[in-house]
């Protein structure tokens, strides 16, 4: 009876898991503190990765869970590796030591690190999300604000553009309030060191320019300077606030193997300064002399030498074609001289006359026919009859076959020397073809919306069905009567528009197709056209477009 192959799968993980554990319990007690409560722990932990990893399930779908809520799927195991090793070399010694700590004090040191990065994470998120919905709501009541003061500007600058300013200025106090609150509830319990040292205030326009008055071009200019130093600040204090609270940049999530990538480094550091003449030694001398060599040999063999030999043999092809002709020639004189020598016995032992155009084939049959009728008498016939004649026929013969075998042979090595030296080269040109398509790859390695790949043409199709997903859940908070989250969510849609907007300008200006492609963008972002008609929108990019078509339509 045959065994399935998944119960087979699961006895081979049982049998490893089995003696894996049984060899680090035989470890374990070698050691002389094998019996302390750390290393139980530490045994512990690492059974409990195992049977964690054999149990392990394939991915489903998901629970219908905010997008924005922490994903408690990652094990505690993981967690705390997040904790220790992934925040860099300070968080690696703090993290250990508490765990040492905890596990000497009989706690459950892994739990603790599991709660503590739940917390970090957690804490991160929503300082982030909290700073997402105020900048998002900002943006789309200036951009609202700028919508309904269009016409005014356009009719009455001067009393419209003061008006408009003393709202963008009210805008910025309820800005300033907003995270003000977010810098009061988070100062006194937050994990993060110096996040919220300084409040964010902005500048206030003077309660003389806010009475509607006629504002005089002085005064003009300085509201808007004072508009830009707001966003200074805001920018200023967004780039503290955010660098502390985002996901660990590259450079600290592996700074590990950094690190052993520097030791090793420092090591062949080591190892070449032992070899280097500073020390007295010529070994890396000899070294690069022998790579030189060799490139030089490897260079002069597969690809000098064989592009100079299939280039010689070439022209040396057309060089030489006359020679070709005259050896064609010599072979023809052999010929013709055969067939007048057959014809000539011919009409001798036949004693009739022969046509020019006789056949070589039949005189030849008459010529060995009377050969073999000589061979009777052989010494006679030499000194008195035929048969030296037709020895020097056949002889004549020979010669042609010799020089006809010899011209085919010619014409084989010469096509077999250009074979053998483009063969030669092959190795060069596989190795250019690897450099070429290396360096290709390397071009093409932009995978920003802004390239020209087929990753960045995924990209900018990624955007619009952002797009289409803000315009979305707007519509549904309007529907529930959520209007500051309708607020928020507007502000994303004119987010996300914005960057479509710089990632297909290059490409469609390429195209001819930007200012239809521009216009589309503008109307998704106005406030007063309906949600039905911006899917309908989005719909015709997707379809028309060509930077936003997919890569196997653009063909």
């Amino acid at each position: 009876m045959e065994v399935p192959a998944e119960r087979e799968s699961m006895d081979v993980k049982t049998l490893i898991s089995l003696y894996s554990n049984k060899l680090w319990n035989r470890i374990v007690n070698i050691l002389p503190f094998s019996h302390s409560n750390f290393l139980g722990k530490i045994s512990n932990l690492y059974l409990q990765a195992i049977r964690s990893r054999s149990r392990r399930r394939r991915p489903s779908l998901p629970l219908p869970l905010p997008s924005h809520s922490f994903d408690t799927s990652e094990s505690n195991a993981r967690k705390a590796y997040f904790m220790i090793f992934e925040r860099g070399p300070r968080a690696f010694i703090t993290g250990t030591v508490q765990f040492i700590r905890e596990s000497v004090a009989q706690g459950s040191s892994l739990q603790l690190l599991s709660q503590s990065a739940s917390a970090h994470i957690s804490e991160r998120i929503t300082i982030l999300t909290s700073l997402r919905y105020s900048l998002a709501t900002f943006l789309a009541q200036v951009y609202m604000d700028i919508d309904k003061f269009g016409e005014e500007l356009v009719n009455d600058p001067e009393k419209s553009l003061s008006s408009l300013l003393v709202t963008i200025n009210g805008l910025f106090s309820k800005l300033e309030a907003a995270i003000g609150h977010l810098h009061a509830t988070r100062q006194s319990d937050s994990s993060v060191d110096g996040s919220y040292s300084f409040p964010l205030v902005f500048e206030k326009l003077p309660d003389v320019n806010q009475e509607g008055s006629q504002w005089t071009d002085c005064e003009i200019r300085d509201a808007i300077n004072l508009i830009y130093q707001n966003l200074y600040k805001l920018d200023s204090y967004l780039s503290i606030l955010v660098a502390k609270h985002r996901k660990p940049r590259k450079l600290t999530l592996y700074w590990t193997r950094y690190t052993c990538g520097a030791v090793g480094l420092s090591v062949c550091s080591v190892w070449l300064l032992r070899h280097s003449s500073l020390l007295g030694s010529n070994d890396i001398e000899n070294w690069v002399r022998e790579a030189r060599d060799s490139t030089i040999t490897f260079w002069n063999d597969h690809v000098e030498q064989p592009i100079l030999s299939i280039r010689d043999e070439l022209f040396e092809t057309f060089r030489k074609r006359h020679r070709s002709v005259m050896e064609l020639e010599d072979v023809q004189l052999t010929s013709n001289s055969l067939h007048r020598m057959l014809l000539t016995f011919s009409e001798q032992t036949q004693g009739q006359k022969f046509p020019e155009n006789a056949s070589d084939q039949q005189m030849l049959e008459i010529v060995m026919a009377r050969y073999e009728k000589e061979l009777m008498h052989p010494i006679q016939n030499l000194l008195k009859g035929e048969l030296a004649h037709a020895l020097l026929i056949q002889i004549q013969k020979l010669k042609l076959d010799i020089e006809t075998a010899m011209l085919e042979l010619n014409q084989i090595l010469r096509a077999n020397e250009i074979n053998f030296a483009i063969l030669a080269a092959l190795p060069a040109f596989f190795v250019s073809l690897l450099l070429i398509m290396l360096v290709r790859a390397w071009v093409k390695q932009d995978t920003r919306a802004e390239g020209r790949g087929r990753v960045a043409r995924i990209q900018r199709r990624l955007l619009v069905v952002e797009v289409e997903k803000w315009i979305m859940q707007y519509q549904t908070c309007m529907d529930q009567g959520k209007e500051k989250d309708a607020e928020c969510m507007f502000g994303m849609v004119l987010y996300s528009l914005d960057r479509l907007y710089r990632a297909v300008e290059r490409h469609a200006k390429a195209t001819g197709e930007w200012l239809c492609l521009r216009q589309d963008i503008v109307d998704l972002g106005k406030p007063g056209l309906k949600t039905a008609n911006k899917l309908i929108v989005t719909a015709r990019m997707e379809r028309v477009y060509d930077c936003l078509l997919p890569s196997l339509k653009r063909q």
